[in-house]
């Protein structure tokens, strides 16, 4: 087409049309005047993008990022510029930490305004340098569809992660007649024969091997080849921090979450092991239990790190074999592969797989209203297909201590730990998979953090479950307080609203719980209700503060600090 024959659009219309060619069909929003042009072309596109009004920016970017990790597409969102972005930082920190496909549009002042220190005016480049894959300014009306484009690219190719993109008013409010351009499909890495071999060879070789996986984009086919390929080889698996989701924690294979407190037989048998198979996963901090369970920089068992980005390979760790690969170009090559190892590691399968499932009954509990029976009664209440999202803090410990998590889209957590995240990815479920079923667990402090998300939750009817945890304090922090400054506990406390009645004043059901024996039925009628009525259910959790995580209190923390 001539550009005579082109349209002339506003840089509004340009762009919102390059996200529909993209495939996008939500966006997660807090309107702002600085890219009113956006807003304003949403209306051409009713019915195919459905604008997500949210209360505050960061629970927008959070939503975009677990959109992100559900769809394995970028989260699309849209804030204004200044206090708007710095809002939004949060949701960026976390999808670049967590590795998912992610877009943040800013509004921006305009370009005769640059340099002056306009009225919320902030360079986005120097402000989210660190923590993105790429930064950029639209500067021209015509480019907006190759800066679309290639930010779609980048955010799914190589590791997966956050662009930003700042939208000066002059380039949106500008007009141009240029061509759109078509959606951009990742490229999935495969892995080379002469690798595959290589790797084959290491896997015949061990006696101790052990398959850990991570990372984001996964696919249910995927899963399956990497099943298949776990059963054939032999292998146990383990998945990485906050990822239980990337295999499934019925199958025999299956060993359980390899982090800060998995099980000591787990730990043991990875360090132990002979062989780390490493797949899609960085192995940081809390999978790697402080860089100590795999030491760096030439871990104790012989390494094959795979993982889509090079600039990762031996980075951290030096591997025996290091692979650049996708996880679904690796779970496509190894749908073939075949073993020739000389014994049958079938036992030790077993032996961890057992381990595993001895590993979920529930531990005592201090106080009327065990938390380890909360966990159990949930984990067997759900379908296995349902979504379980979490914020953070010690409280997300029980529901990936006893819950199945059976594959794709059954998990939302982010890996970076930060809070406020849990009730905003069950609203990004919930819109995506309207028939699923979706629980937030929520810690008291954690909820408090985004909890004006219910908000949406009652503009959209969305029919999920929150579990709000209340000790009335920052545990976690808490926990470590008394580690390491025993008996000293001071500015940790607060004092919470009534949660029945802020639910209820979003038109949704609200029950307090305070025993085990009353906790099933309560349940029972919070996921009634929300299914029921679309609109959402909150039991607030209220037990003992002493128990803090699964099989330990404050108490004996105290006690241990203070007899060292």
């Amino acid at each position: 087409m001539s550009d005579t024959a082109l349209p002339m659009r506003n840089g509004g219309q340009i762009l919102v049309q390059q996200l529909r060619n993209q495939g996008v069909d939500r966006v997660f929003m807090v309107a702002g005047e600085s890219y009113l042009p956006c807003i304003d072309a949403l209306n051409e596109h009713k019915g195919h993008i459905d604008p997500v009004v949210c209360r505050q920016e960061s629970g927008a970017a959070y939503m975009a990022e677990a959109h992100g990790k559900l769809t394995g597409t970028p989260g699309v969102c849209f804030v204004t510029r200044g206090p708007g972005a710095a809002n939004a930082a949060v949701g960026v920190h976390t999808a670049w930490q967590d590795s998912t496909p992610m877009i943040l549009f800013i509004g921006q002042v305009g370009q005769d305004m640059i340099e002056r220190e306009a009225f919320q005016e902030v360079d986005y480049r120097r402000m989210f340098g660190q923590q993105t894959k790429w930064v950029a300014q639209i500067d021209q009306t015509e480019r907006i569809p190759e800066f679309i484009a290639r930010a779609f690219a980048v955010a799914t190719n190589g590791r997966p992660g956050p662009v930003v993109l700042a939208l000066p008013e002059d380039t949106l409010w500008g007009r141009a007649q240029t061509a759109d351009l078509p959606a951009v499909r990742p490229v999935d890495i495969a892995v080379g024969p002469d690798d595959l071999q290589a790797m084959k060879t290491l896997l015949d070789g061990a006696k101790r091997p052990f398959l850990l996986l991570g990372g984001s984009r996964w696919t249910a086919q995927s899963m399956r080849h990497i099943e298949a390929f776990a059963e054939r080889f032999e292998l146990p698996v383990g998945t990485a921090w906050r990822r239980l989701e990337c295999f499934d924690q019925a199958h025999p294979c299956a060993a359980g979450h390899v982090g800060w407190d998995m099980t000591p037989e787990l730990q043991a048998r990875i360090a132990d092991a002979d062989l780390l198979l490493a797949v899609g996963t960085r192995m940081g901090e809390a999978t790697s239990l402080g860089y100590t369970l795999m030491q760096s920089p030439r871990p104790q068992q012989k390494l094959i790190h795979v993982y889509p980005d090079p600039e990762e390979l031996g980075r951290v760790y030096q591997a025996e074999l290091g692979i650049v690969a996708t996880v679904n170009g690796f779970a496509q090559a190894v749908a073939t592969l075949n073993p020739d190892h000389a014994s049958s590691r079938a036992d030790d399968v077993a032996r961890m797989h057992q381990a595993l499932q001895d590993s979920r009954k529930p531990l005592p509990f201090p106080g009327p209203l065990s938390l380890d029976e909360v966990a159990v009664a949930t984990s067997g209440t759900l379908d296995d297909d349902a979504c379980l999202t979490t914020g953070a803090g010690n409280y997300v410990l029980f529901p990936h201590r006893y819950r199945e998590f059976r594959g794709p889209g059954t998990n939302l957590a982010a890996t970076v730990g930060t809070m406020g995240y849990g009730l905003p990815a069950a609203i990004a479920a919930k819109l995506h998979r309207p028939d699923r079923t979706v629980v937030c667990f929520a810690g008291d402090g954690c909820f408090q953090m985004t909890m004006q998300e219910l908000g949406v939750a009652m503009q959209y009817r969305l029919g999920i479950v929150i579990l709000v945890f209340n000790n009335s304090m920052w545990g976690t922090i808490r926990a470590h307080q008394e580690r390491d400054f025993p008996g000293r506990e001071i500015a940790l406390g607060f004092e919470n609203p009534d949660y029945v009645t802020l639910v209820s004043a979003y038109g949704g059901f609200g029950e307090v719980v305070t025993h085990t024996d009353a906790f099933q039925p309560a349940l029972d009628r919070a996921l009634d209700f929300a299914a029921q009525q679309n609109l959402p259910a909150l039991l607030e959790l209220r037990y003992d503060p002493d128990g803090i995580a699964p099989g330990a209190t404050l108490s004996s923390i105290r006690q241990q600090a203070l007899d060292q």
